[in-house]
């Protein structure tokens, strides 16, 4: 081999060392923050794991309450899933023991169950009109009012108008079933019974295909 070779092999070794004195703490630095966050993650994943397996404990135990009809302890179950970081577990949870008390007829602690469902969107709204419809049955129909104020769609406009005929104001009522029905699909199940409300109400029952927003 070359007198030259050698040298320029020795140079480039030379080179490869004194890049490595000058980066060599950045690329171990970097290989310890990769090892953490692979640590990281991994025990995030077993975390997550951990919590849904007590989450799926604590709805057991939620079933098995209802089952037994001892809504008390149900409830206790319940509130320990909201507590946490349960999801789904905790919304279903809720909505069974709110069906186990209405059915006991304990609806005063069914609104107090649904009002504690941190729920958004379109699951807040069909939780709010079923509040509502506790509301008017026991007695509330200002509140239930209140809690729909402004609801356009057609169970809230129904919901609305039921709480103004609880409240004797049939002639609202009658305009509030009016839209509820132009919002109604003819063929949903639901409508013979609005039909119904808007002509006990005084209003009456237009054609279908006449009807308009």
């Amino acid at each position: 081999m070359a007198i030259d070779d050698l040298l320029d092999e020795h140079e480039q070794g030379e080179r490869v060392r004194t890049w490595l004195r000058q980066n060599g703490a950045g690329i171990i630095g970097g290989v310890v923050l990769a090892l953490a966050l692979i640590g990281g993650w991994k025990w995030w994943q077993n975390e997550q794991l951990n919590r849904l397996a007590d989450a799926n404990i604590r709805y057991d135990a939620v079933s098995r309450s209802l089952q037994s009809k001892d809504l008390d302890e149900a409830a206790k179950e319940v509130a320990a899933l909201e507590g946490g970081k349960a999801g789904i577990y905790a919304d279903l949870a809720a909505l069974e023991l709110a069906k186990a008390q209405v059915e006991a007829g304990r609806n005063d602690d069914a609104i107090a169950t649904l009002r504690g469902l941190k729920a958004e969107g379109e699951f807040r709204t069909l939780v709010d009109q079923r509040i509502a419809r506790l509301l008017i049955e026991t007695g509330k129909p200002d509140e239930a009012a209140q809690l729909l104020e402004g609801s356009s769609d057609s169970a809230g406009l129904e919901i609305r108008g039921d709480a103004l005929v609880a409240q004797d104001k049939r002639d609202q009522a009658r305009d509030l079933y009016t839209q509820s029905l132009a919002r109604l699909d003819v063929a949903a199940p639901q409508r013979r019974l609005l039909e119904i409300k808007l002509m006990d109400a005084g209003g009456t029952v237009a054609d279908p295909a006449t009807e308009t927003l």
